[in-house]
């Protein structure tokens, strides 16, 4: 009979020799060995992946042939081209943590800070005095490192400011040239650092062509989503001279913008959209840790299904950065609003959802005269043509490039598509319009989506809208005069926000007790900086040029909540990034600002907390949170005890501070456990009891809390004790969650929460419980609460 440690041993080699498939080609393997115990010598790190290579190649030669980087400073690994048999005998080697394919990952592709509550200033002096008061109080020194596409240096963004302090002393990164990037013009005392990583790009897609495909062999930034994340996360201020053709127009700025930014290129262009490789992030985790970043922001990941978080190189390079005490800030995806599509679900790292602000650009849609709808659009000049049905120019009434009936110009014809017919995607719709030389294009979806550049004037109407137009156009006997309006710039008018319908929804599939997203925050028609050379759509045919941009995604999100975090860092630096993600989570707001719930967009219902996590970000109550759940070193261990590592691998992968119990339990236990600031239980089916523990970080450190609870559908909830009291001498206090099923339930969650306030402060926890009382063959295995 097999022993519990060579039972442990069997799931960790299967985890180790995740996505190893019989294959004779050579492929980009990462072989993960844990921890870097050279840390002042990183040369002998690097010493050691040589020898582990030479074990499966007969020449040194064929080694440095293979071997495309080692990882040597903030951890230990390799990326090297193996065949699947050479990455078997790695991956059995003592030592060896995983072994697995480096995976190309995706991009998660002005107003939004005054809508969260950092409202510029009124002054008449200099630039940087256009912030909000918390951004100039702070995130002075702060660095924060941007993994993305690159940097446009000469954007106002990314200038130096005026009476701007020396570059921190601690700061060990650099400028590195390349095509069209000379440090010493690019480089400054905000933009203090720029690599880029294109081995693993290559070794995958072949040589970077910069014919065909505009790039730059340098951290340059072409596709524009780099330049773009960046000045939203410590963009400096722009005074009065940020807007797309006049919409949106105002004083631009980041987040944090007195830190300093380090860009870290990992994704390139190919056919005008983006690859990022896993050997490339790794490696930029590696410099950045080593550099001195304190924040980390990555708009990037991969789609369901989810890999195990030690065969995923953004969760190893996050778990490092957490021991390091640098905060990483990922998306949570664009697959919504279909549930369990969330990525990035490590529960050391913050995933961002998207939502809305309280901007609009309504545009005034007329028929005849007789008419009138209000559509959303980006159209600076009006238009009046003739109005014309999808289905006279394109077979049955599909709007794409294929189905365009060759001999049909739509000259001074604006046409109408119903996405629903099909269905296409509006960018689709506005290539087959411009083919066949329409005038303008009303494009219908079942909801308002987000809005950007157009390469043809489009305004988007909802179903209903489209329905009144199209039933007004079947009823005329000849085609009908349509007068589009020019777009307007409107604040305040609409409830904000709303949950994206595209921003990837929760359950977490990978580890159910742990909620993702954690939080959500603007994505939608987020204007930011922009490389001047690169046209706003990203076409060949769009001959425009601009300084900013409109985009929308959880990559998006991310950067606002990077730029938080680095305000938050600058004001606690002594606090962890489980603390400052804890902050973040329990001043979250659930209310729109018509005081209703959030909605969620796609379903259009009430958003839980698959949609948001723990709410919308607030920084400025963030910044004084009153109490914060903390996550200690045996919270990680417990976690890592209970998706199958054995307490010697988890020596090899974690900094265990003196006397810390690495040890594992014989029976696995609920990641519901671990000191998170929300609550899961994905599997109720009787009685269970949870910890939790709360630090007092509020300047009153004799305070005192008071627990009331919001019980999910059919759940007895009680804690215990429901009064929390902190002194001088007891910063922290535990209490305990018991829940109790009542009702018969299988596979549905329900949702509460549970707040503690001492009158100033609310401390707030989402509630997420899935019931499971009828049982069938599939149950799954129970586990320990406690």
């Amino acid at each position: 009979m097999a022993t519990d440690s060579q039972c442990f041993w069997g799931l960790f080699l299967s985890l180790s020799l995740y996505f190893i498939h019989s294959d004779s080609t050579p492929h980009v393997y990462i072989v993960y060995l844990g921890l870097s115990h050279n840390i002042h010598e990183p040369h002998l790190t690097s010493e050691h992946h040589v020898q582990l290579l030479s074990k499966v190649f007969a020449s040194e030669e064929d080694v440095k042939r293979s071997m495309l980087y080692s990882y040597k400073h903030s951890f230990s690994g390799f990326s090297a081209k193996i065949n699947s048999s050479q990455a078997v005998t790695l991956a059995k080697m003592e030592g060896v943590i995983s072994v697995f394919r480096s995976k190309t990952v995706q991009l998660h592709t002005t107003r939004s800070w005054d809508f969260l509550g950092l409202p510029m200033i009124s002054s008449t002096s200099t630039a940087s005095d256009a912030a909000s008061p918390l951004q100039l109080a702070y995130g002075q020194d702060v660095i924060v490192g941007v993994f993305d596409t690159g940097i446009w240096p000469e954007s106002e963004s990314f200038r130096e400011e005026p009476h701007m302090r020396p570059i921190p002393s601690t700061w060990k990164g650099e400028c590195v040239k390349g095509e069209m990037f000379e440090p010493a013009k690019a480089c400054n005392r905000k933009l203090i650092g720029a690599r880029y990583y294109l081995e693993g790009f290559e070794e995958e897609y072949g040589p970077l062509n910069t014919s065909g495909n505009p790039e730059f062999r340098s951290a340059r930034d072409f596709l524009g989503h780099g330049t773009h994340t960046a000045s939203t996360a410590v963009g400096s201020v722009v005074k009065q001279n940020a807007s797309f053709y006049g919409f949106a127009e105002g004083t631009a700025r980041g987040g944090a913008p007195k830190a300093r930014l380090a860009v870290y290129k990992v994704c390139w262009g190919k056919n005008y959209s983006s690859r990022c490789t896993g050997a490339d992030i790794l490696a930029a985790f590696d410099d950045a840790l080593h550099d001195g970043v304190h924040v980390i922001s990555a708009s990037i990941g991969s789609r369901p299904p989810l890999i195990p978080l030690f065969a995923s190189e953004g969760a190893i390079g996050s778990f490092h950065a957490m021991q390091l005490g640098v905060s990483v800030v990922f998306s949570a995806g664009n697959e919504g609003p279909d549930p369990s599509q969330v990525t990035n679900v490590a529960p050391w790292s913050l995933c961002v959802a998207a939502s809305s602000i309280d901007r609009m650009f309504p545009t005034r849609v007329l028929l005849d005269n007789k008419l009138s709808i209000m559509g959303e659009s980006l159209i600076t000049t009006p238009i009046k043509a003739k109005l014309a049905d999808a289905s006279v120019y394109f077979y049955n009434g599909i709007c794409t490039s294929r189905n365009w009936k060759k001999s049909k110009y739509a000259a001074n014809i604006v046409i109408i598509c119903f996405s629903t017919i099909g269905p296409y995607e509006i960018g689709e719709a506005e290539v087959a319009a411009k083919l066949a030389n329409a005038s303008g294009l009303i494009f219908v979806e079942p909801m308002s989506r987000e809005i950007g550049p157009d390469i043809i004037p489009s305004v988007h109407v909802n179903i209903e809208q489209g329905t009144r137009i199209l039933n007004y156009l079947s009823e005329s006997p000849t085609k009908p005069v349509v007068q589009i309006e020019a777009s307007k710039t409107v604040i305040g008018k609409a409830p904000a926000p709303r949950v994206a319908y595209f921003s990837s929804r929760g359950p977490n599939s990978l580890t159910p007790d742990i909620l993702k997203p954690d939080i959500s925050a603007p994505g939608i028609n987020i204007l930011a900086a922009w490389p001047n050379r690169t046209s706003p759509t990203l076409r060949r045919d769009d001959n425009r040029l601009v300084n900013w941009n409109f985009q929308s995604g959880t990559s998006m999100s991310c950067p606002h909540v990077s730029g938080i975090v680095a305000l938050i860092k600058s004001a606690h630096p002594d606090w962890s990034p489980a603390a400052i993600k804890s902050a973040i989570m329990t001043t979250a707001y659930t209310k729109d600002t018509s005081f209703d719930t959030i909605l969620a967009d796609g379903p259009m219902k009430a958003s839980d907390p698959f949609d948001l996590g723990a709410g919308h970000v607030d920084p400025i109550k963030a910044m004084d949170p009153g109490l914060v759940y903390d996550m200690k070193t045996r919270d990680y261990v417990q976690f890592l005890c209970n998706i199958g590592y054995t307490e010697e691998q988890i020596n090899m992968i974690v900094l265990c501070p003196s006397g810390t119990d690495t040890s594992c339990p014989r029976v696995p236990k609920s990641n519901a456990n671990v000191n998170y600031p929300s609550i899961t239980v994905s599997n109720l089916q009787s009685t269970v009891t949870i910890k939790r523990t709360m630090r007092n970080v509020g300047e009153n450190k004799n305070a005192v809390y008071f627990g009331t609870i919001s019980e999910p559908d059919g759940v007895e909830v009680v804690i215990w004790p429901r009064v929390l009291v902190f002194s001088w001498f007891k910063a922290e206090n535990t209490y305990y969650v018991t829940l109790k099923p009542q009702k018969k339930s299988q596979g549905r969650y329900d949702f509460g929460e549970i707040v503690w306030s001492d009158g100033f402060h609310k401390v707030r926890s989402p509630l997420v419980v899935c019931v499971n009382t009828v049982q069938d063959s599939n149950a799954s295995m129970n586990l320990s609460y406690m």
